[in-house]
């Protein structure tokens, strides 16, 4: 048995071991060993075949970059000792002559990064170990198209030479030779081209291949652990909040081979289907190859089931059929590591010669509906509780399931069909690179990245697009897997497709960049045009899986809705009542911006009530529509709030148009509008500055809320509960004058209509000195709604408008983690809600709290109301479901 790995005194251990009956680590050590490091471990522990290796750990990451990209002596030593314990167990020598050990070099991240960091395979290879290699083997033809894939490798990871050039050679030694396929290529034909590969790589580097073993080696454990920093990695770790501080582990595992002839494979599977979720095999695998020819999609792969290759209508065997025995033994492997991980796995295989080895077992990627399906699946099966089944679940990748998808009813020009690789529809015009595609959505256009194949390099494009097409490539591509994990629509493997300079031709039709194209990911099919879409039924395992969120949570959530349309959908969704109505919204409607601007440019308070009598009713019959809608549920609505120059003309037709209706000159009002303007309008003559300068504005709208709320409960029998907000309030003293002018407007209508309703009066938090002075606030305040887009404006004192010129820069440093716009800022902006919460309640037990900012549908701010212990959180309509998901996930995590 070998012995444990040395570390240096006073130095820390780095090398972990597993295979052969030895784990160092298993899988609660993921911050430590990265995801694949612990599984590798875990799966060794509990006696699956894997080939023996040792996983340098993440803290060498950070140590490696603290000291530029050095290794320390220490850690060569722990390398040694972990080299010794694969030779113990598998009886080869790294650089033996006769039978070489040849290994392979692999990232793994704490979180699953797929396609995003290095690889390298068949390391160890030589021009003298190549010959060990195929006399051990007694397959020259092995052993040579291992050595140019090393090569080729190698130097597109470590030397960091032009990849294009390799693949070039490739492709005109087979047409010399006539060849289609990489499999037709000979012996003989794979050492020329490493003749051809070496002399390539002194070519394009200046030296020599390397053919020390042990300087391959250092050179790859050094390029992986220099790919957590590639600009790829970079991106994919910032669109899915991965700290950079975490660093990835490298794993030296034992080669195993799926290129050793027809009973040999390669392969990539789900024990589920991550698509759909059904509970049934989804995988692919190859014939004679090696795990690239699979997630790169250099060659087509068949099916693992018979019954997925029936479906496709394919004729290439699939493993079931090809090597049944096999595939027995994948299968029992597959229900192993599900029940033992109690969730569905992503695993990579290799057949070496009839012997099955497990290469990586992690938490699979799927889809919003597969991740539905599969969360209460399991907890019918007994396999997981309903409380783990709602924890499951990613709140965010609800959104896949909340818009619209293609109508099936509509006409349908359909180019091809490929593989229907992550779900969901998306229409927009054609790009074909990622620098376009992302050039494009920051525009403001919507378009499809169309690839023969899409590579980690494409990781920003990917992001950008609407949706993803590729000529080449299966169901686990990087393009599907990583769409998958986007929420992305894709259509990979698209076969008849054709990509040249005049645009992707299929058959005799040609769509060149900028037509609008569809994909549907859910069929595979690729269509020209745009394609009508349908709203979506959010039945079956939604509803069971929201009932099973309900039960455990216990924030409320609202909505933030100004509409008929939007109330309904929010209730429809869940809603429990509405957390900010935006009553500036209502006024840019065509048919009242000219008594709008009236009000705006009057000269005295008789001009200003002559517009707002103009607007009453229209402000009523909204709060009459929307109160018939939410009837019965509280109703939080903000009295005007925006800068008053929003609202004013700028053409000479709409200054005409005010004139006519005020009865004044235009010259007039065009002096007024300039009186108007502001040097800073957004901390300016806005919020209830406006009510305190004319409260005969804030007048009108309570008069229009009031009669709107008794009109409904005489007609219903069941009364609305407004809630008055009051917004931008700095001083107790604004909030007691702005809740005087509510009152009395409340009183006039009751005692004219005769019938009185429950209401409340309170404010918007969104400034500093409010939340700080809270407590005083609370005395006229009944409830604080936590503005919390102003209040992370003035309190980083970053406008958001101008915040995306270098914000995402501040995130790739480090500086915030997130986007403070995005994900509430809790050590800054949520400090002072948390001071202000606390003030509130001190001042008023009672005190009603909430959420009402664009962080209101933001699982990880969402987490912190909780822990704040607000009441509610309100969210546009179609994160009103995210919110209520990710609420019951912080009620769990409370306990």
């Amino acid at each position: 048995m070998a012995t444990a790995p040395r570390a240096a005194a006073n130095d820390q251990r780095y090398v972990y071991r597993f295979g052969g009956g030895v784990s160092d680590g298993g899988g609660g050590d993921r911050n430590l060993l990265g995801g694949k490091g612990a599984n590798l471990a875990e799966m060794a522990s509990i006696g699956l075949p894997v080939p023996p290796g040792f996983t340098i750990s993440t803290a060498m990451c950070t140590r490696y970059y603290e000291e530029g990209g050095a290794f320390p002596d220490s850690l060569r030593d722990e390398v040694a000792d972990g080299l010794a314990h694969i030779e113990e167990i598998t009886g080869k020598r790294f650089g033996d002559a006769a039978d070489p050990l040849l290994v392979s070099v692999r990232s793994g991240a704490r979180a699953s990064m797929p396609g995003m960091m290095d690889t390298v395979l068949n390391l160890g290879l030589n021009d003298r170990t190549v010959e060990g290699l195929a006399a051990a083997s007694g397959d020259p033809r092995f052993a040579w198209d291992s050595y140019r894939r090393f090569i080729q490798m190698y130097s597109d990871v470590v030397l960091e030479l032009d990849h294009s050039r390799f693949e070039e050679a490739l492709e005109i030694a087979k047409e010399d030779q006539g060849y289609g396929l990489d499999t037709d290529m000979t012996a003989a034909d794979w050492r020329s081209l490493v003749a051809e590969y070496k002399a390539l790589v002194e070519e394009l580097w200046g030296k020599p291949f390397p053919q020390d073993v042990h300087d391959q080696l250092w050179g790859a454990i050094g390029a992986v652990f220099g790919s957590w920093q590639s600009e790829r990695a970079k991106v994919y770790r910032r669109l899915n909040y991965i700290p950079a501080s975490w660093g990835t582990a490298v794993n030296v595992q034992a080669m195993v081979f799926g290129n050793m002839g027809d009973t040999s494979a390669t392969g990539v599977a789900f024990t589920r289907d991550p698509a759909k979720g059904d509970n049934a095999y989804y995988g692919e695998f190859l014939i004679n190859a090696q795990g690239e020819d699979v997630v790169a999609g250099i060659r087509t792969p068949q099916y693992l089931t018979r019954a997925a290759r029936e479906a496709a209508g394919a004729r290439a065997a699939s493993m079931e059929e090809a090597m049944p025995q096999v595939y027995g033994e994948l299968a029992r492997v597959f229900d192993l590591l599900e029940r033992h991980y109690r969730d569905m796995q992503d695993i990579e295989f290799t057949v070496q010669q009839g012997k099955l080895w497990m290469l990586q077992t992690r938490s699979g990627k799927r889809t919003a509906k597969a991740a539905l399906k599969i969360a209460v699946d399991m907890a019918g099966e007994g396999l997981i509780s309903e409380e783990e089944a709602v924890a499951r679940v990613d709140p965010a990748a609800l959104d896949q399931l909340l818009h619209p998808t293609l109508d099936p009813a509509a006409p349908r020009d359909v180019l091809t069909t490929g593989l229907p690789a992550s779900p969901g529809a998306a229409s927009g015009a054609v790009v074909f690179t990622a620098d376009a595609a992302e050039e494009a959505a920051q525009a403001g256009r919507d378009v499809i990245l169309v690839r023969v194949e899409t590579s980690p390099e494409d990781i920003h494009g990917m992001h950008a697009a609407k949706g993803i097409l590729t000529a080449r490539g299966g169901m686990t591509s990087h393009a599907a897997v990583v769409a998958r994990g986007m929420g992305r629509p894709c259509v990979s493997g698209a076969g008849a497709l054709s990509i040249g300079k005049d645009g992707m031709r299929i058959g005799d039709r040609v769509i060149a960049a900028g037509e609008v194209i569809t994909i549907d990911g859910s069929t595979g099919e690729v269509m020209a045009g745009a394609v009508p879409t349908i709203q979506p039924e959010l039945v079956g395992d939604f509803g069971t899986l929201m009932a099973w969120a309900d039960k455990v949570r216990r924030l409320k959530v609202r909505t933030n809705a100004e509409t008929p349309l939007d109330c309904r959908t929010a209730r429809e969704f869940g809603a429990e009542g509405i957390g900010l109505c935006r009553t500036e919204h209502m006024f840019f409607d065509a048919a009242r911006i000219t008594a709008v601007r009236q009000m705006i440019l009057a000269s005295d308070e008789a001009g200003r009530r002559a517009a707002l009598d103009r607007l009453l009713p229209e402000q009523r019959s909204d709060f009459v529509e929307i109160f018939e809608v939410m009837v019965g549920l509280p109703c939080t609505i903000r009295l005007l709030d925006p800068p008053l120059h929003e609202f004013l003309p700028h053409e000479e037709v709409e200054f005409a148009e005010v004139a006519a209706a005020a009865g004044l000159d235009v010259d007039t009002l065009k002096r007024r509008a300039a009186e108007l303007h502001e040097f800073n309008p957004m901390l300016g003559h806005r919020g209830c500055r406006l009510g305190v300068t004319y409260p005969e504005i804030y007048e009108m709208q309570a008069r229009a809320i009031f009669e709107a709320a008794v009109l409904v409960a005489e007609k219903s029998g069941d009364a609305p509960v407004p809630e008055i907000m009051i917004p931008l309030v700095a001083t107790k003293r604004e909030l007691e004058l702005m809740k005087a002018v509510v009152d009395r407007a409340a009183e006039a209508v009751f005692a004219e209509k005769g019938r009185r309703i429950d209401y409340l009066v309170g404010t918007m938090i969104e400034l500093p000195r409010a939340a700080l002075k809270a407590g005083e606030i609370a005395e006229a305040g009944a409830f604080f709604s936590f503005g919390t887009n102003d209040l992370t404006q003035t309190t980083l004192g970053v406008s958001r408008d101008d915040a995306a010129r270098f914000l995402s820069g501040y995130v790739e440093q480090g500086i915030y983690a997130k986007d403070p716009f995005v994900s509430l800022d809790v050590e800054g902006v949520g400090e002072l809600v948390s001071l202000a919460a606390e003030r509130g309640r001190a001042t008023r037990p009672d005190i009603k709290l909430g959420i009402c900012g664009e962080h209101g549908g933001d699982p990880a701010s969402i987490a912190f109301c909780e822990q704040v212990g607000l009441d509610y959180v309100s969210a546009s309509p179609y994160r009103v479901p995210i919110a209520r998901l990710a609420a019951a996930q912080a009620a769990l995590a409370a306990r």
